[in-house]
């Protein structure tokens, strides 16, 4: 596998989008696209750009007094533009997504018993996750299997060492201009928009250790 070359503190760019803006219709709009990549990640992408080089300043200048806003600034903004990269490419337009693979059905099996169970897990996950957040399915290499977080924010409620996967959005400005306040809806119809083939692809390089090239 090609190393990849590391990011300089304050290079970070917002990765394109791997299809058009209208190719989730029905299930997610272009409107909603648009702002949801070029806007409000844009300002994720910012806000970390911003964070690193203000550490590379208190570095240099050996001043801290800001340490605690910066390093939650990195938290924040890093942890989400990571998530909303991978949300953008575990999804594909609706019908081309295929089925679970091979190693995803089998560790799905081994610890959630099957599929439904899973899936409803992951949907109520979603749903009933205080404010705005995430459902998240990692795979936990400390133990060996699967794990579904629920994060209010980027930065919180996770488990270190966990490798996301699968990541569901449900902050609002994921789904309000297309359902309103009907998250449980947009939550039934993402499913149609999963790319199970990049799912699998994910948790076989983070079983081996790695992760996707794709973020």
């Amino acid at each position: 596998m090609e190393i990849e070359q590391a990011v300089l503190p304050g290079q970070h760019k917002l990765i394109p989008l791997p299809y058009a803006y209208n190719a989730l219709e029905p299930v997610i709009s272009a409107n909603t696209l648009r702002l949801h990549h070029d806007v409000l990640q844009k300002q994720a992408v910012d806000g970390l750009n911003n964070a690193e080089l203000n550490l590379v300043e208190a570095r240099r200048n050996n001043n801290f007094d800001l340490i605690k806003y910066w390093e939650n600034e990195l938290a924040f903004t890093g942890s989400g533009n990571i998530l909303h990269s991978i949300y953008w490419t575990i999804m594909s337009p609706v019908g081309t997504g295929g089925q679970p693979g091979n190693e995803t059905t089998s560790q799905i099996i081994n610890y959630f018993g099957n599929f439904p169970a899973f899936k409803a897990q992951f949907s109520s996950a979603a749903n009933k996750v205080e404010g705005s957040g995430w459902s998240i399915l990692t795979w936990q290499p400390t133990w060996h299997r699967l794990e579904i977080l629920q994060a209010e924010k980027h930065q919180n409620q996770t488990q270190w060492s966990g490798i996301p996967i699968l990541v569901l959005d449900v902050w609002e400005h994921a789904y309000y201009l297309d359902y309103n306040t009907n998250r449980d809806e947009y939550i039934n119809n993402w499913w149609q928009l999963v790319n199970w083939k990049e799912v699998e692809t994910r948790l076989i390089l983070a079983m081996n250790g790695q992760v996707s090239l794709s973020i």
